[in-house]
């Protein structure tokens, strides 16, 4: 087992911002905090996106905290723009990220005769097992693809894969597509399918909410309240973006012009050739791609019982209102790239406060803010 101060749970932008204040706090990466990824390389869960999301795509990325991304070539996919950007970032503060590493569990760490360690954490992962003072989960959504369930989805002949895996529009080619769902991706995938498949059909479970013009402090902070309401009740967190709208870029005007954007309620069944509606009303598909969005990636807390009867986990600013010991980044109203950052900043300020309140005698575990103390 291995000692530090605290342990960071994902390397995207919310674990790197909360990373690097943790540096400017005075924590030093390795010994007195590490940071462990489930990816294989830098990048979060932007090496994961499909190729042809190009950066110059790519809607409102926001810097890092202490360095810029600059000079990116718009036409490049934005996973390798972003991929690099978060290498070199990890690179130039030093995090020393450690990855591939699974992380199974987090619950009460125990002293050698059972009892409670002083308020430690136990970490479990693929790695060996790790005690912390504190933790900040910053493992987004990316591993927990949200797929819905319809009568008669067992039995379609067709192909059904999740944007998770929506591989760019080439494999798509002379087919017919149904796209679920209503959020960005969504959007994304069935305009560029539109132009290389037989037939596509948009199905949402609400009608779509176009934004027209500029979406301003104003809007983005109304947005943002909404999502934290849900958290602060103990909800699951909705999306940021699901409560912004789409925005009608001259991409998106040009496909409501053409017919593109035509979007049907959900139907009711899937059948073995396509999706049907108790009206009546039938779709034949070869495909069926569920853009549906993801779930926050918690399960690893279970052991800590942080969940709400509501179904997710109350959260106070970053802090886990269970346990002050555990900050969620990336979580509810902080999903997003700029609001992650600001969430990193949050969490270690509450985190600082905490291992200077409660101070281990010297000798005990990693000792770094002890000792300063």
């Amino acid at each position: 087992m291995r000692d530090v101060d605290v342990v960071v749970i994902g390397a995207g932008q919310a674990g790197l911002s909360s990373a690097y204040h943790l540096r400017r706090a005075g924590l030093e990466p390795g010994r007195d905090f590490v940071v462990l990824d489930h990816a294989p390389h830098a990048g979060g869960a932007w090496q994961f996106r499909w190729p042809s999301l190009t950066y110059g795509k790519v809607h409102g990325m926001h810097a890092l905290p202490g360095m810029e991304l600059t000079g990116a070539d718009s036409g490049r996919p934005s996973s390798e723009v972003i991929g690099e950007y978060f290498e070199t970032y990890e690179r130039t503060f030093g995090l020393r990220v450690h990855r591939p590493v699974d992380v199974w569990a987090v619950r009460e760490a125990e002293s050698k005769d059972g009892e409670g360690d002083g308020g430690r954490l136990r970490v479990e992962t693929s790695e060996g097992v790790w005690s912390a003072r504190a933790l900040i989960n910053a493992t987004g959504t990316w591993d927990r693809p949200f797929w819905p369930r319809y009568p008669g989805q067992d039995t379609f002949r067709g192909r059904q894969l999740h944007t998770a895996d929506y591989p760019g529009p080439q494999e798509f080619t002379g087919q017919r597509v149904v796209v679920v769902g209503g959020g960005t991706s969504g959007v994304q995938h069935l305009m560029e399918i539109a132009e290389v498949a037989a037939e596509t059909t948009w199905v949402t479970r609400r009608p779509p909410v176009f934004r027209q013009g500029p979406f301003g402090e104003d809007q983005g902070r109304a947005a943002v309240a909404m999502v934290d309401e849900r958290v602060r009740r103990g909800l699951p967190p909705q999306s940021v973006v699901s409560v912004t709208g789409l925005p009608v870029t001259e991409a998106v005007a040009r496909a409501r012009e053409d017919g593109v954007l035509e979007r049907l309620p959900m139907f009711d069944r899937i059948t073995p050739d396509g999706v049907a509606w108790d009206d009546g009303r039938a779709v034949e598909a070869d495909v069926i791609l569920w853009a549906t969005g993801f779930r926050a990636v918690t399960g690893h807390l279970a052991p800590l019982k942080l969940r709400e009867p509501g179904g997710g986990i109350r959260v106070e600013g970053t802090r886990a209102a269970r346990d002050e010991r555990v900050h969620l980044v990336g979580y509810g109203p902080s999903a997003s790239t700029i609001g992650a950052n600001r969430a990193g900043r949050a969490a270690v300020r509450g985190i600082m406060r905490l291992l200077e309140r409660r101070p281990e005698p010297v000798g005990a575990g990693a000792g770094a803010v002890a000792s300063r103390v």
